[in-house]
């Protein structure tokens, strides 16, 4: 188990680069499946997850070839369906949540699929209920052995449907989508997720040759086809990444450059962190964060306090609410940090009690947290990385922190983020992997 020793308290300054986009990656890798002819995908992300993904794919009999450091071609001409009950395919399957999308495309292609429950962040109950539930409205049949954990799907031919999902899921979106490409008829999917990447697979898709119209919104119409043919497709940067940069500038007032951040594709990031005083400005693409001694939490226009929730797209991503809420801790002002998704995902912040934030847990899914105005820096203290983005709120906390931090599990942080580590400290961070 690695950890990382930081000294904090030093103020970065420099240009850093945005890694492409986790989440679209475990989707788009998984839609490779869908043709036996060549595709090649750029900007992918260097991180353990999508690595383990296309570990799975080359399992699955995809030849992979890649051309650059960020830039793969996949060819799925020759898939090996024995595979899928195999000791190698059920460990692949259960170290990551991403693996459940390759449900979808090997349903919809060759009519069989057979899934491990899969892994990934502990941080409350994450069903997959809006996958096979679409699925089965498709026309596949579903069963789930509860003995060994597995999700097996098997379809003579899918046929189009009308569904309304129970729930806006950007997985189980894209995994109905993609099986429903090769489907007979049309389908329609209400109250989809619409996040920009789904947008993204969306384009792609049609790209293939499929027929998907209602790109954006919350209902996706699609008209099946017979077969996909290849494509080129690159990947947004990952906007998770750009809003951790942002919160780690504020925190450490430091003077930092965001390049080619894809701005109309971050939604309300850039809003939020500026109604917590942040400020920036669009240079182009980037978004450059200058260094701020003191920012101020905003308030309703009658004065009470400042509520950041989560929300499907486009409301706020909850992906970014563990480090708001550290940025909030060195604030002035008042923040009620609302975690809607996920009853877990604010257990990290006994870590900055610790640290010596002013933080009120007030049930799972809210905290309080009172900022100190940066006139008392948190301390650095030893810690464990809960997930992946719990792990870098705690490495921006302690990158601002006095003295030196001791982060323990960081391959959960490497699960999202590439080289963290050796890209802060090429602008003047202090994190040494031990």
């Amino acid at each position: 188990m690695a950890s990382f020793e930081v000294i904090g308290g030093n103020k970065l300054k420099g240009e850093i680069i945005p890694q492409g986009a986790k989440n679209e990656a475990l989707q788009i890798l998984c839609a490779v499946l869908l043709t036996s002819e060549t595709v090649t995908i750029s900007n992918i992300p260097d991180i353990r997850d999508v690595n383990k993904l296309i570990e799975l794919l080359q399992g699955l009999g995809v030849a992979v070839d890649r051309i650059s450091a960020d830039t793969y071609t996949f060819r799925a001409d020759n898939v090996d369906l024995d595979y899928l009950d195999t000791d190698a395919f059920v460990a692949q399957g259960r170290a990551i949540r991403g693996s459940v999308m390759i449900v979808g495309p090997m349903l919809a292609r060759f009519g069989k699929s057979k899934m491990p429950k899969p892994g990934g962040d502990k941080i409350g109950r994450r069903r997959l209920d809006t996958h096979f539930e679409g699925f089965e409205k498709l026309g596949a049949k579903f069963t789930y052995n509860a003995a060994d954990n597995f999700f097996i799907a098997t379809a003579d031919k899918l046929k189009g449907a009308y569904m309304l999902l129970d729930e806006a899921s950007v997985t189980g979106t894209a995994n109905i989508l993609m099986a429903a490409v090769l489907a007979e008829g049309t389908t329609t999917i209400y109250n989809a997720a619409c996040e920009p990447y789904v947008q993204q697979l969306c384009r792609m898709l049609n790209r293939m040759g499929a027929k998907i119209s209602g790109i954006g919104s919350n209902l996706l119409v699609i008209e099946g086809v017979e077969k996909l043919g290849g494509t080129e497709h690159r990947m947004l940067p990952d906007m998770i990444e750009i809003g951790s940069f942002i919160g780690l500038a504020a925190m450490t007032g430091s003077e930092i450059t965001i390049k080619d951040c894809q701005i109309p594709e971050l939604g309300l990031i850039p809003d939020t962190f500026r109604r917590l005083g942040i400020k920036m400005e669009f240079r182009g693409d980037d978004i450059h964060i200058p260094a701020q001694d003191h920012y101020e939490i905003d308030t309703y226009i009658d004065g009470s306090i400042l509520n950041i929730s989560d929300h499907t797209w486009p409301g706020l991503t909850p992906d970014l609410l563990s480090v708001a809420l550290v940025v909030a801790t060195q604030a002035k002002g008042t923040a009620l940090i609302h975690q809607k998704m996920f009853e877990s995902r604010l257990f990290f912040v006994d870590k900055l009690i610790d640290m010596g934030a002013q933080i009120i847990l007030c049930d799972p899914h809210r905290a309080t947290v009172i900022g100190h105005n940066n006139n008392i820096p948190l301390r650095g203290i030893r810690m464990t990385s809960p997930d992946i983005r719990a792990g870098v709120a705690l490495l921006i906390a302690a990158l601002s922190a006095e003295g030196t931090s001791i982060i323990d599990n960081v391959e959960q942080i490497d699960r999202g983020y590439q080289n963290i580590d050796g890209r802060l400290n090429a602008i003047g961070a202090q994190i040494r992997r031990i």
